[in-house]
């Protein structure tokens, strides 16, 4: 049984002396896998002399057990370090010239609706308007009471509103920063309010309930009508070319008197969209003369000063500068559509 026990070890030490010889010799990927068929496969030589534990005595089993194990460790290694050499020399250098230009990083774009509404202040500025800003979340007050829209009025129900507590509010409109700029300063007032605003719209085609809005005030003596509407044609035909339409159309709210809506000749040009309804116009928003009730609120004395407000959602502007037939895309982000709006460096 020595003898055996003898042999079975010598028998591995022959083996493992023949792999590493095989291993060294080899010289591509093929002639590894002929190796790894020899050796490591299931009728290989290294597999195959596992069959010797059940013929050393029971004392040395674990002895050869361990032998065994150890060399087909010892095999798999060799043959995983052999191809991984292999494969790092197959892999091409990849040459590197210097006088090339660098890579150019890809640039963001700013958002189709900023840029429109960058373009809106840029208009208003260059006819003597100011930029002011307010809060997203209004008091009551300043969203409603102060623009002659008392608690209980009708008219609230209009404006679908997101109530929060201790008579807090997501602004429905920009117009609470007119009533806090005229609280701040005195005539004359020449401002425009841009923002984000919130109604509890259902969206579709034209109507979202998170949007974006401008709006403006004039305030000053001798103010009127025909006033309100040379600026707001004017910067129509600024933004869209001599060939746009502006039409105005009775309306009715409580902070303007006489009030207005006006509309803007759409891009379908009346053949039909689902922006215009097939009607050839889009309602922009609401304008007309400060009502003498809100003058009151901010201590103007409607007997001197007259002023006239107006507004315009900027999503709608947009849809109409770039032919957009759906305000839900400006919210969706794209990227195969916001990419098309990127700026020329």
């Amino acid at each position: 049984m020595a003898d055996k026990n003898e042999n079975s070890l010598k028998a591995i030490d022959q083996i493992r002396k023949e792999f590493e010889e095989r291993i060294q010799t080899a010289g591509s990927t093929e002639e590894l896998d002929a190796v790894h068929r020899d050796f490591l496969s299931k009728k290989g030589k290294i597999s195959r002399l596992f069959g010797l534990i059940g013929k050393v005595s029971p004392e040395e089993r674990p002895r050869v057990g361990a032998r065994l194990n150890e060399l087909r460790q010892h095999a798999q290694s060799l043959l995983d370090e052999k191809r991984s050499s292999f494969d790092k020399q197959a892999k091409p250098v990849e040459e590197f010239d210097p006088t090339l230009p660098g890579r150019e990083f890809p640039f963001g774009a700013i958002h189709p609706m900023m840029q429109v509404m960058d373009e809106i202040k840029t208009i208003f500025a260059g006819m003597g308007f100011r930029i002011e800003e307010g809060p997203e979340i209004e008091t009551d007050y300043h969203n409603f009471e102060a623009l002659n829209i008392p608690e209980f009025h009708p008219s609230r129900a209009m404006q679908d509103t997101f109530y929060l507590p201790d008579k807090m509010v997501l602004r429905t409109h920009t117009s609470p920063v007119q009533i806090r700029t005229m609280e701040s300063q005195k005539p004359p007032v020449r401002m425009i309010a841009p923002g984000r605003c919130f109604r509890r719209d259902t969206p579709d085609a034209s109507h979202s309930p998170t949007f974006y809005q401008v709006e403006g005030l004039c305030v000053d003596k001798n103010v009127t009508f025909a006033d309100l509407k040379g600026v707001v044609t004017a910067f129509a035909q600024k933004l869209f070319g001599e060939d746009i339409k502006v039409r105005f159309r009775p309306s009715f709210f409580p902070f303007t008197e006489p009030s207005a809506e006006y509309d803007f000749s759409c891009f379908c040009q009346g053949k039909g969209c689902a922006v215009c309804k097939g009607t050839g116009w889009l309602e922009i928003s609401g304008a007309g003369m400060v009502d003498p009730a809100v003058f009151g609120f901010v201590g103007y004395d409607p007997k001197l000063y007259s002023g006239y407000a107006f507004g315009m959602g900027i999503e709608r502007i947009a849809m109409l500068k770039y032919k957009i037939n759906d305000i839900r895309i400006f919210y969706e982000n794209d990227i195969r559509f916001l990419e098309q709006f990127k700026m020329v460096r």
